[in-house]
């Protein structure tokens, strides 16, 4: 049942898409209009009045307006130039009796209207309209909605960027910081590295040009097997302090290892195997060495589970060790190179790892060593051998530079000077 025709009615205020004003001054018409839409569930406010139809523009938003032409107050076309200015989104349809063809178009033309209705108007054609100016409405809305999404999160983006960039910026400099810290770190590694091998030259000197040749075999194995960057770090490292160990063995039992290891006494061999021990402890300064440590214990582990100080065998012995112990057997063999390549080749699978045995003799032409060196006492010293580190006396005076082949003369300048003021009995030439 049709609710009874007020021309001044109006419904809660609501923007809903389906809300219509109705202005007609004929109030048959206008329940003619409610009669046909209120059936369609749409939201009908209707009135008589143009200017009361104005102040419902103001109050609230309609999804679409439809005015009469001919009313005495205001025309439509003007009643709609006003609800284009008041609420440009809402669909404006006129109705009229008398068509003034190019009023029509031209207020078509000029957007004020979406469409208009002649009077007698077909059922069928007249809901159609409506519908289609609801969904220009509903489409005008959606799009309006979208713009205001896609402004919303262009500003959202245009804030994250500004953000990402400010993280970005960030990262780079504590990125920055963290290179100068990690190269501050790594100088102070090395310095140490060179502070402990300077340790070793001081107590015995050979030891310190023996880590040297020794760091340059494994620095060519590291290369030629292409090992990462940390585990070459770690090699080369270990190469250095390897030896690091000994400083807690007595030098005449170091000599006595390194010329003749077969006349050691029980204790005195003893001793010498827990160097390597000695040597991870001594590494365990800072928590950067703390591999490098394990590489140096097992560094005198042999292949066949014959070594020292854990008796590891084959793979259990860490790969990087059993680089290193082939490195060590070659720079501190006192034989001539063709017989150390020898020795080491024909302990390939007993003593040493065959794969560590091929990679060292694939890498060796590609090693520069330092010239090796053998300590000597002034007992030991004959002409012809060369120095290779100066001799001083007590205060630091320079009897006799680096370099120098020494002869007849100079050799006994030397006995006399020690008889004098006794000379460090560490002598060192080059082999």
């Amino acid at each position: 049942m049709r609710r009874p025709f007020s021309p001044n009615r109006m419904s809660a205020p609501s923007t809903d898409s389906r809300s219509i004003l109705v202005v007609d001054d004929e109030e048959g018409v206008l329940a003619a209009i409610q009669s046909i839409l209120e059936p369609e569930n749409y939201e009908v406010v209707a009135t008589s009045n143009p200017l009361t139809a104005i102040e419902h523009l103001q109050q609230r938003e309609f999804a679409l307006i439809i005015s009469d032409q001919r009313m005495p107050a205001m025309t439509g076309l003007k009643l709609l130039s006003h609800a284009r200015n008041l609420r440009p989104d809402t669909t404006r349809i006129l109705i009229t009796a008398f068509l003034n063809l190019d009023t029509v178009v031209d207020a078509i033309n000029k957007g004020e209207i979406f469409r208009f209705i002649l009077k007698p108007w077909i059922h069928e054609e007249f809901v159609a309209t409506i519908r289609n100016g609801l969904q220009r409405y509903e489409l005008i809305c959606q799009n309006e909605r979208l713009q205001a999404t896609t402004q919303s999160m262009n500003e959202r983006l245009v804030e994250l960027n500004r953000s990402l960039e400010q993280q970005n910026e960030l990262v780079g400099r504590k990125n920055l910081q963290l290179g100068e810290a990690k190269q501050a770190l790594e100088r102070n590694l090395t310095r140490s590295l060179e502070l402990c091998v300077h340790t070793m030259e001081t107590f015995y000197p050979a030891l310190g040009n023996q880590a040297r040749r020794i760091f340059r075999l494994c620095q060519s194995m590291g290369k030629s097997l292409n090992l990462p960057d940390e585990d070459r770090r770690i090699l080369e490292s270990s190469a250095l302090l390897c030896d690091i160990g000994l400083v807690g063995v007595p030098r005449h039992i170091i000599r006595r290892w390194q010329q003749t290891p077969i006349n050691l006494t029980p204790a005195e061999k003893a001793l010498i195997e827990q160097h390597p021990v000695l040597g991870q402890e001594l590494a365990g300064f800072t928590s950067e060495l703390d591999q490098v440590g394990k590489i140096i214990r097992a560094h005198h582990e042999r292949f066949d589970g014959s070594g020292f100080p854990d008796q590891l065998a084959g793979e259990n012995i860490p790969w990087l060790a059993r680089l290193l112990a082939v490195a060590v057997a070659f720079a501190s063999t006192n034989s001539e190179e063709p017989e150390a390549l020898q020795a080491i080749q024909f302990a390939s699978g007993s003593a040493f790892d065959p794969d560590a045995v091929r990679a060292f003799l694939r890498s060796l032409p590609m090693a520069e060593l330092p010239k090796k060196e053998r300590q000597v006492t002034l007992a030991d010293l004959r002409p012809g051998m060369v120095l290779s580190r100066g001799i001083y006396t007590g205060n630091g005076l320079l009897l006799i530079p680096q370099g120098q082949s020494l002869n007849h003369t100079s050799i006994e300048k030397l006995f006399n000077h020690n008889r004098i003021q006794p000379l460090n009995p560490a002598l060192t030439v080059y082999c």
